[in-house]
């Protein structure tokens, strides 16, 4: 079911006949959306409504077209019947409202490059009068009152005296309010986290996980729009989405030491040198031979990655900001273990390819089937490329790591060495070492090891978008509610001349 969602923050109106532009064309919204002329279904009458409160209807839209300018309305507000229409008419004279709001049912559209979205058809349910849209060209052209035949500047001496009084009482509140706003500004700030408060998108994607649904007779947010390729399932704002980022970099090491980007397709085709120039030197006068590089491409195909967290009821029906928090924090740590998994050692149809199985990156031998040698590590070390060696990186699982730990060279100092400074890695010969749990154990013909310049070499392709489906009815009778989630992400090694792994074998 398509959801109600709002394109501006809402306002109220108290004027007989106002006109205005509910939606520019050409330029978008201050959250990346655009509209395309002819979208637009509209029924014969609309409701003016105020902050997109369906219970608050202050007037009704008689007339709306779509013209080269945008979508222009005309409509007239119940002045002499609600008293909330008088103080917005106030409001409006006095400049406080000066915008419009459409309510729709969204449908169809393709997301933009930079983040939005582009309408080509979309139900019109209602338009409001706010303060801020977000479209900051969706304004009111002229307000008029029914009654008022002849310009405002017209108006009797004794009314025009108690305009005068109104204002200069509105302007002492205003001073008052401001002196009390300067106050408290110049007051230290206090230790805690009271500024940080949450959107509307993060406050009703909060509510749809305790609830777990939208409601159609309220106005939903932009943020809780149902995923095109995943139906029923919610796409996280934008809040979520990079704080769920920040939460994987923690649990996945690949994910920190990589190059991570973004796409918005399915899979991507990178330019692959395959040979190079073959210069010589020459004599004088000797006509120089040509030569061409050969190129190819490879392709890093986007994957899907599902999983789900359960949660208890009484958690998710407490709080919407914990329930948020629980389930990006839960996720979090199931996807970053399932993507260092693939990273290290993807090899299946479904996986993304991990860098451990890439056949491209050559084998360092470790000269003896169990034990490692630390001849072998610095010889592998100074067999990288100097360009990758200087910004290399150990990779290695715990337990072989405890082995390395022992290592000495010739002089007996440890390969391994301490982190003496808050924030640095521990090293080996020099190169930070992260350890990655899906790494090989120490055994024959195992490769434990691998030293490469990730970042250069190993290249992460996220979809950001996380989709999460609220599911109340599997574990009802367990008072729990689980949450599915998707995500898809691509990844691959880019350069395997970046890298080297260790294979213990005595030859």
């Amino acid at each position: 079911m398509d959801k109600l969602e709002i394109k501006a923050e809402v306002s109220i109106d108290d004027v007989g006949t106002i006109t205005g532009i509910a939606w520019p064309f050409g330029s978008a919204d201050s959250v990346g959306d655009v509209i395309e002329k002819g979208a637009f279904a509209l029924p014969p009458a609309l409701p003016i409504v105020m902050e997109h409160d369906q219970s608050q209807v202050v007037g009704v839209w008689e007339n709306a077209a779509e013209t080269d300018v945008g979508l222009e309305v005309k409509g007239r507000l119940f002045v002499e019947g609600i008293g909330p229409a008088k103080k917005a008419r106030d409001d409006m004279r006095s400049k406080r409202i000066t915008g419009l709001s459409i309510g729709f049912k969204g449908g169809a559209f393709e997301p933009l490059p930079t983040g939005g979205r582009k309408f080509s058809a979309l139900t019109i349910i209602e338009i409001s009068l706010c303060r801020r849209p977000v479209h900051p060209d969706a304004r009111i052209t002229s307000v008029k009152s029914i009654n008022q035949e002849t310009p405002m500047e017209t108006a009797t001496d004794e009314n025009a005296a108690l305009e005068l009084k109104a204002v200069n009482d509105n302007f002492a509140k205003l001073t008052a309010r401001l002196d009390k706003v300067e106050a408290k500004a110049n007051r230290p700030a206090a230790a805690n986290d009271n500024g940080n408060v949450p959107t509307e998108a993060l406050k009703s994607f909060g509510n749809y996980l305790r609830l777990g649904r939208m409601d159609a007779d309220t106005i939903e947010r932009k943020a809780l729009t149902v995923a095109n390729d995943a139906p029923n399932y919610v796409l996280a704002p934008k809040e979520v989405s990079e704080e769920f980022i920040r939460n994987l970099v923690e649990w996945s090491p690949v994910r920190a030491i990589a190059d991570v980007r973004t796409i918005n397709t399915h899979a991507i085709l990178l330019p692959k040198r395959t040979g190079i120039t073959n210069a010589k030197w020459t004599g004088e006068a000797v006509a120089a031979e040509a030569s061409q590089p050969t190129f190819g491409q490879m392709e890093i195909a986007v994957k899907e990655l599902t999983t789900f967290v359960d949660l208890s009821n009484w958690m998710v029906e407490d709080s919407a900001e914990v329930a948020e928090r629980e389930v990006r924090l839960a996720l979090a740590e199931d996807f970053a273990k399932k993507e260092v998994t693939g990273f290290v050692n993807g090899t299946a149809a479904a996986e993304v390819k991990g860098f451990m199985a890439d056949a491209g990156i050559a084998a360092y031998v470790n000269g003896h089937a169990t034990l490692i040698s630390a001849d072998a590590l610095i010889s592998m070390l100074y067999s990288v490329p100097g360009a990758f060696r200087s910004r290399g990186t150990w990779a290695m699982n715990g337990n072989t790591l405890a082995a390395v730990r022992k290592l000495k060279d010739g002089q007996g100092n440890y390969l391994w060495q301490p982190s003496y400074q808050a924030g640095q890695p521990e090293t080996i010969l020099g190169r930070p070492v992260v350890e990655m749990l899906d790494m090989p154990d120490i055994a024959a013909n195992t490769f434990p090891i691998a030293f490469g310049d990730f970042k250069a070499g190993y290249r992460i392709y996220d979809r950001l978008d996380l989709s999460v489906l609220s599911n109340p009815f599997t574990l009802a009778t367990e008072g729990q509610t689980r949450f599915h989630a998707r995500r898809r992400v691509g990844a691959g090694v880019v350069r395997p001349e970046a890298f080297r792994k260790l294979k213990m074998a005595t030859a």
